[in-house]
């Protein structure tokens, strides 16, 4: 293996694509980040393809941006998936050993076995975490290689995609000029990039909002315990700003990225924004107070949906290293406050562990997934 290995992520969602360019440097954890490309993504729609041209066109540019300002051709990609079609469940396999060592071939088989469930013809497996093993009567093992047993298990979470909205994925990449080392649902791809070893060991919720849809990982004794998609986002958050202030939809996501605020009660009632400064559709007053209420209770709702999820696995209020929020859609002002106190939880907004090189690009909760994927 060459000593300098150059290692490309793509990010691709509903209103952007990124792509990092990294080199990974003999003997180090993470990579030196050389590269960065970024542009608007016209062809998604909720981590879907609608329009395959354009999303080919999308992935170019921020292909050829990344390359020009790395000077490094890119041949293949690591790519984060993400989308209200992504799903997750647990699956449990069992192989006999026959009273022998485990080795490494023996643990690949238990995976397998795992992975022998039904699934809708239309479902198609991303990502398989083991969670813990068991040999005979001992449970809640992490690395059974070198035990001996009769019997050995494996509980796995197993994280799925639409089939079909994969392939289309795959095959707008391949004709933006790259191959794909791997496909990482986005939900994880976050969570590796923000978490510290000791947060996942801890128990921890990582909620990456991004533009359409919204994805929660919970990490519990340093491995994943549940993973959800949700299909609100900020494109949810513009739609009721336009649907509210009967604006379009593009000056209503100018107004909410500039005046936007989850705390209505830090707004003067009397302040308005002329949109005929910022547009030229729209030309009437309309009150900032009631914006914020507007985007306040649509937060508040996908940190309920959070909240019902943790719920459901007997986990609300009970992870003591908290929720860390990604995605370009937790730097709405006020996010945090809200967040906790919906959740009931410690709540801090991620970055991207242990980077180096040009930092200033992407040091930013928006660029979690690509950093890592």
């Amino acid at each position: 293996m060459a000593k300098d290995q150059v290692i490309a992520s793509l990010d691709i969602g509903s209103s952007k694509i990124r792509t990092v360019v990294g080199v990974l440097e003999e003997g180090k954890k993470s990579p030196h980040i050389i590269g960065v490309g970024v542009s608007p993504s016209t062809g998604m729609r909720k981590g879907a393809v609608i329009d395959v041209e354009e999303t080919i066109l999308n992935l170019t540019t921020a292909l050829e941006d990344a390359e020009r300002m790395s000077g490094t051709p890119l041949h293949h990609v690591f790519v984060g998936v993400g989308g209200s079609h992504i799903e997750a469940f647990n699956s449990k396999g069992v192989i006999a050993i026959g009273g022998n060592e485990i080795y490494e071939d023996d643990v690949n088989r238990v995976i397998e076995a795992a992975q022998a469930v039904s699934m809708p013809p239309n479902r198609r497996i991303l990502r398989i975490i083991p969670k813990a093993y068991a040999v005979d009567d001992q449970q809640g093992i992490k690395h059974p290689v070198g035990m001996t047993g009769i019997r050995l298990e494996v509980e796995a979470h197993i994280v799925t995609g639409q089939a079909q909205i994969v392939s289309n994925l795959e095959k707008c990449i391949h004709q933006a000029g790259v191959d794909i080392d791997d496909m990482i649902p986005t939900a994880l791809a976050s969570a590796e990039a923000v978490l510290t070893k000791r947060q996942k060991e801890l128990g921890v919720v990582v909620i990456d909002v991004g533009a359409g849809s919204t994805s929660i990982v919970v990490f519990e004794e340093g491995t994943a315990l549940h993973t959800a998609f949700l299909p609100v986002g900020g494109e949810s958050v513009t739609n009721d700003v336009a649907i509210g202030l009967r604006t379009s939809i593009d000056t209503a996501e100018k107004i909410k990225i500039e005046y936007g605020t989850t705390i209505p009660e830090d707004v003067n009632e009397r302040e308005t924004i002329d949109l005929s400064l910022i547009s030229k559709i729209d030309s009437q007053k309309v009150s900032k107070k009631q914006m914020a209420d507007i985007i306040q209770a649509r937060y508040h709702e996908i940190f309920v949906m959070v909240k019902d999820e943790l719920r459901s696995i007997n986990r609300d209020g009970m992870l003591p290293a908290g929720a860390i929020l990604t995605g370009a859609g937790v730097k709405m002002p006020g996010t945090v406050d809200l967040a906790r106190d919906v959740l009931g939880l410690p709540v801090q907004i991620g970055f991207p562990n242990e980077i180096s090189g040009v930092v200033d690009k992407i040091d930013d909760p928006a660029y979690a997934t690509a950093e890592f994927a």
